[in-house]
């Protein structure tokens, strides 16, 4: 008994302000979660799905961002394998608010030098607009720097 009071599990002599700290601080991570729980929620309600077809997706993972313009306008949601051409399946969710002419372009870019792809639509000039669940065909993958590289070194 005397070593437990020495260790100091029987003596339980925490300020208040450690225990309010504490409290503070669990309070916040609870909010955060909380708070995280409801965005993801929202971008999985509102807007339309499109899918697009590209040769490789190039480190894209579900969640990354769809770009026009460098505004952020959707999310991707979902990649599958084509079995019929093995292509690189890309299903997005766009804003509603967001209308792509249907001879539009998308291709995938990087953020920085350090990773973190996303898709870019470039918005064709039709009128007619493409409508939820159709695909864009006018794809381009994303350049390897490695790739660019080898061929710097290798060529003549």
């Amino acid at each position: 008994m005397e070593l437990l009071i020495q260790i100091g599990i029987l003596n339980m002599r925490y300020s208040y302000v450690e225990i309010l700290m504490g409290a503070v601080v669990l309070m916040t991570a609870i909010f955060f979660l909380i708070l995280g729980m409801q965005s993801i929620d929202n971008n999985q309600k509102d807007g339309y799905n499109l899918s697009l077809l590209f040769g490789s997706s190039a480190g894209l993972k579900k969640g990354d961002d769809v770009k026009i313009s460098g505004i952020n306008v959707g999310k991707i949601t979902k990649m599958d394998l084509d079995l019929t051409d093995y292509n690189a399946k890309i299903r997005i969710k766009l804003n509603d608010t967001i209308k792509i002419p249907d001879d539009s372009k998308a291709r995938i870019t990087s953020s920085s030098l350090l990773g973190g792809n996303f898709l870019d639509i470039i918005p064709g000039t039709s009128d007619t607009f493409l409508k939820p669940d159709d695909i864009i065909y006018d794809t381009t993958d994303a350049v390897s720097f490695t790739d660019l590289l080898g061929k710097v070194v290798f060529s003549k």
